[in-house]
């Protein structure tokens, strides 16, 4: 495979959802939506790690789920390997699916927790193949070597690993069934940091030896440089940054980015919602992921918009920041740049 072939496309995709109208929509007529996604682009080549980044609630997640087809998309294009995938019906999609995989975040929900380690590797090769026994307990054996998980945990429920165990477990399940494009989201979270090492080094060494392309989702900066070639930050459902890891995390032209990376963004979500009673007494304030604000929809907890007098330009609708480039391999959606 060449390094410059893109096997991951995605064309200004968009997922809305409908929320209950309640009396507020009953008196007015009018229907809110909540853009979770919102006209996103990107693509992904081949052996690549793109990281996605960004708050809960940004849409990170559900830009994967859309991607693997998991989640119908509202509109815009998903192509996979030169094959536009987007309405593709389920039967349609069937045969490309073992291709695309996801790593769940959730570890007690992903793996059953009435199946042996053994029978859940096994349902996973059974899926897309046919094997004889001989050539099931190999491919077993195989996949145990790959993601280095001891052959005495086959015996075990998942409620007997380790956070790190079971997580090599749902790496393997993976790719059991043929992934070549995987969504791993957030495989690093509640992890000692030791082991969030262990598993990025593993995800890196399965993607040098099996030709893996990734897409890398998660809120921690930090662990998204050390395995991502290139990294979008996202926030209230848009990229607002996009360009080669390093660069992002060190670098940052957004200033919501620069706060990210300073790891104050948590720090501050978590006054915001001691202060609910009054937003005044944050600088933060509470936000409502549900309605963005018109413009720019970072203006209201940006730094860079208070210290410049709040300009209308970051939150007038007919100047809404676009996502610009601000070299080759570099973009911004911010009318103040750093």
């Amino acid at each position: 495979m060449k390094m410059n072939t893109t096997i991951l496309e995605v064309q200004n995709l968009k997922k809305y959802y409908k929320p209950h109208g309640g009396i507020f929509s009953a008196f007015t007529g009018k229907e809110n939506v909540i853009p979770a996604v919102d006209d996103v682009s990107f693509y992904i080549k081949e052996k690549e790690t793109m990281g996605l980044v960004g708050e809960t609630g940004c849409g990170k997640t559900t830009i994967g789920r859309t991607v693997l087809k998991l989640t119908p998309a509202t509109a815009g294009k998903i192509i996979f390997d030169n094959t536009d995938i987007t309405h593709l019906s389920a039967a349609q999609f069937r045969p490309l699916r073992k291709q695309l995989q996801m790593i769940f975040q959730d570890l007690d929900a992903a793996l059953n927790p009435k199946m042996r380690i053994k029978a859940i590797l096994k349902e996973a090769l059974k899926v897309h193949r046919r094997l004889s026994d001989a050539e099931m307990d190999r491919r077993i054996s195989e996949l145990l070597e790959m993601v280095n998980l001891k052959k005495s945990k086959l015996s075990n429920f998942p409620n007997e690993l380790s956070g790190g165990e079971k997580r090599r477990v749902g790496i393997a399940r993976t790719l059991a069934v043929g992934a070549r494009f995987i969504v791993a989201d957030e495989p690093t979270s509640a992890l000692d940091v030791s082991i969030q090492a262990q598993v990025v080094n593993l995800l890196r060494d399965l993607q040098k030896e099996l030709s893996l392309s990734y897409l890398f989702i998660s809120y921690d900066l930090r662990v998204v440089e050390l395995i991502s070639h290139k990294v979008a930050v996202m926030y209230l459902g848009q990229i607002v940054e996009m360009g080669m890891a390093g660069r992002i995390a060190n670098a940052p032209r957004h200033p919501y980015t620069a706060v990210l990376w300073s790891s104050l963004v948590e720090k501050k979500s978590n006054e915001s919602i001691k202060n609910a009673g009054n937003p005044n007494e944050s600088q933060w304030g509470v936000f409502d992921f549900e309605r963005p604000s018109t413009g720019c929809r970072f203006a209201p907890r940006c730094p860079v918009y208070h210290a410049n007098g709040h300009p209308t330009i970051c939150t007038d609708p007919a100047t809404s920041p676009q996502l610009r480039k601000l070299d080759a391999a570099h973009q911004v959606r911010c009318h103040f740049p750093l």
